[in-house]
């Protein structure tokens, strides 16, 4: 396995690293265990990718190839933050996830538009989308092995979400979003995303999509589960569990894309999930722990951690990754949403990238039982 020489100096020069668990190599024989990465990450203003390549076996771009960042207006590309992403990945044996493809938001408004700002006839989108998928997924054939195709297409009862896309185009976006991303790089997986997907009805409404593509023989390879999880949500994590075992039943692999464990409580005007169009305002009572994480509060994630990663376990014939939204407290985007400006502690390294008492209960129960 090739590695960076900036990791090698790393490891050489300072025991920091020795002293806690490499997530890469503690799960190596079940799944990649991934971060996803902001802009300021990959370009290395923050000086942690070596961290990053010593305890990730895979990495998504928060932003950095999403539609209103590779392609912000018409005839016009940015690549240099997603090429940055993309060679550290390849330098390092990193899995990288191209995310993502089509989404409702994050893709600019002109988009949907024709040239005289009207709305873009239906032959007009798919053309676009063609073209936008041809440019991003080729670019990447041969380096980027995975895409998130399509992202948060559904309503929380399992019907497909009103969008832009769906209005233009109707159901068929779906089909032609996987169609034209297999036709652009036939080696890549190709993948559904979603929050909220251990919800009964949107689990039906994930494999309901799932049988429609392989009813017409169009490639989809796993559904991804972004568990943006919280203290008491969801309030059965068994449901997460059937939800796994659903999505294995129909022939495709189960990813964890977006794992976290918020400690905040959430305003009651904002439903939990990972809707970004839903926001609050702070509020006396909901931003508890600026001063530090109670010794109680970091033991009840512990042990939502623990049960997860016992699913995980279980089940690690049919989970192909679990990515973390983010490598430590401090740079979660928890921190700023639903509210902005309050301070989370939902990943398993602290804002000094040591490790939680949940990262070290997960490693200590990985090797005590035997899976």
């Amino acid at each position: 396995m090739r590695r960076s020489a900036a990791v090698g100096a790393i490891l050489m020069a300072t025991g920091t690293l020795f002293a806690q668990p490499f997530l890469r190599k503690e799960f190596a024989g079940d799944f990649l265990i991934g971060a996803a990465l902001s802009k300021d990450q990959i370009l290395d203003k923050e000086e942690l990718l070596p961290f990053v390549a010593a305890q990730f076996s895979a990495v998504t771009a928060e932003n950095a190839m999403k539609w209103e960042k590779l392609n912000p207006a018409r005839g016009r590309y940015e690549f240099e933050v997603a090429d940055r992403l993309a060679a550290f990945a390849r330098e390092n044996d990193i899995h990288l996830t191209g995310h993502t493809l089509v989404w409702h938001s994050q893709t600019p408004g002109w988009v949907f538009e024709d040239e005289s700002g009207r709305p873009a006839s239906r032959e007009l989108l798919l053309s676009r989308l063609e073209k936008h998928i041809n440019t991003v997924v080729g670019r990447y054939r041969g380096t980027v092995p995975s895409w998130d195709v399509v992202n948060e297409a559904l309503n929380e009862d399992g019907t497909l979400r009103e969008s832009p896309w769906y209005k233009i185009i109707g159901e068929e976006f779906l089909e032609k979003s996987f169609e034209f991303a297999h036709r652009a790089d036939p080696a890549a997986e190709l993948y559904y995303n979603d929050y909220n997907l251990f919800k009964p009805a949107k689990r039906e409404g994930a494999i309901r999509l799932v049988k429609r593509l392989q009813e017409k023989g169009i490639p989809i390879h796993g559904v991804g589960m972004q568990a943006h999880y919280s203290l008491d949500f969801p309030a059965d994590v068994d449901e997460v569990e059937q939800s796994v075992k659903a999505f294995a039943a129909v022939g495709v692999k189960v990813l964890f894309t977006e794992l976290d464990v918020s400690v905040l409580p959430f305003p009651n005007d904002a439903e939990q999930g990972a809707d970004i169009g839903r926001t609050s305002v702070i509020r006396s009572g909901l931003d508890p722990y600026v001063n530090g994480l109670p010794l109680e509060i970091e033991r009840r994630q512990s042990e939502i951690y623990q049960r997860l990663f016992r699913i995980f376990l279980r089940h690690r014939a049919s989970i192909s990754r679990v990515t973390f939204w983010g490598v430590n407290d401090g740079n979660s985007w928890k921190n700023n949403w639903p509210i902005r400006g309050r301070t989370d502690y939902p990943l398993l390294f602290d804002r000094k990238n040591r490790p939680k008492k949940a990262l070290l209960e997960i490693v200590k129960m990985r090797h005590e039982q035997d899976w």
